[in-house]
């Protein structure tokens, strides 16, 4: 599934994102920490979060992220959009909890292995 039907599908907002919409999201991981998201994250997937700043965008490059969901209705720092586009590194913002978007993801992309 595309992430441009993903955000479809959950009803996110896309605040930053191009062509890099159209690429395959294979999985899910949330988390904070950026620690334990360079440590776990997989290539391919969509990272939810409630971090805003610029940092964020650097790990999602390192690890080759679909992209960064926001939840809580958060918005990203001027610098965190920025260095997005930059970088191309898709953001979407999510009104729900961290909780609810992650179990709509998981139902979405059918679990991960």
């Amino acid at each position: 599934m595309t992430l441009t039907e993903v955000a479809q599908q959950l009803g996110l907002t896309v605040r930053c994102g191009g062509p890099k919409l159209m690429q395959e999201v294979t999985g899910g991981y949330a988390g904070d920490l950026l620690s334990d998201v360079m440590a776990h994250s997989k290539a391919g997937d969509l990272w939810v979060t409630l971090q805003v700043h610029a940092n964020t965008v650097a790990v999602a490059v390192l690890k080759d992220l679909a992209g960064i969901v926001l939840v809580q209705g958060r918005e990203p720092a001027e610098e965190t959009l920025k260095r997005a586009a930059q970088e191309n590194v898709p953001i979407l913002i999510s009104n729900l909890q961290a909780f609810e978007t992650v179990g709509k993801l998981s139902a979405l992309l059918g679990g991960r292995p």
